[in-house]
C-alpha cells in the first residue's frame, strides 16, 4: 500500500485565520488560479505555465476545520499519463495543538506510484511550509518558484 504525500505546520495563528488562508490559493499557490475557491462545490482552474493545468472542486468545508479539494481534471504536461492527478483530493485539516494551530495536509492519491511523485510533493511541501505558512504568519503569500 503507498503512502499518500503529507506535511503539517503549526502556527500562533488561530483556526479562522488558517481556514481563511487556505480557502485563498490566489494568495498562496503559485500560478494562475481562475474561478470560486471559498464555498463547498465551488470550482476553480489552477494553472501553472505550460506545465500543469488541474480543475478542482470543493467537495468538503467545516469552517475552521477542514476543506477538501477533488481534481476532475488533469493535466500534468511532463508525466507520461498526463491525467495523474485526476480523481485525487487534497485535504486540509485544521485542529489545535497546545495554544497553536495545527494544519495537516494529505494530497490523497500522491503517492510513489505515480511519475510526478518526487516534484510533486516537493512542490506541495513549498507552497504549504513556504507559501501558505507565509500568508497564515505574515498576511501575505510568498511567491514559490516551481519546476
Amino acid at each position: 500500500m503507498s503512502k499518500d504525500f503529507t506535511t503539517t505546520i503549526v502556527v500562533d495563528q488561530n483556526p479562522k485565520q488558517v481556514f481563511n488562508a487556505i480557502t485563498n490559493p490566489q494568495a498562496w499557490w503559485t500560478g494562475e488560479i481562475k474561478g470560486s475557491t471559498t464555498k463547498l462545490n465551488d470550482e476553480f482552474t489552477y494553472r501553472y505555465k505550460e506545465l500543469h493545468m488541474s480543475k478542482q472542486r470543493i467537495v468538503e468545508m467545516i469552517p475552521d476545520r477542514k476543506v477538501v479539494w477533488l481534481v476532475t481534471e488533469s493535466q500534468i504536461n511532463y508525466a507520461q499519463d498526463k491525467r495523474e492527478w485526476t480523481g485525487t483530493k487534497m485535504s486540509f485539516e485544521i485542529s489545535e495543538l497546545e495554544n497553536k494551530t495545527q494544519l495537516h495536509f494529505t494530497h490523497l492519491g500522491l503517492n510513489p506510484e505515480i511519475e510526478c511523485f518526487d516534484s510533486c510533493s516537493n512542490s506541495w511541501s513549498q507552497l504549504i511550509r513556504q507559501g501558505l505558512f507565509s500568508l497564515i504568519t505574515t498576511g501575505k503569500g510568498k511567491e514559490i518558484l516551481l519546476g
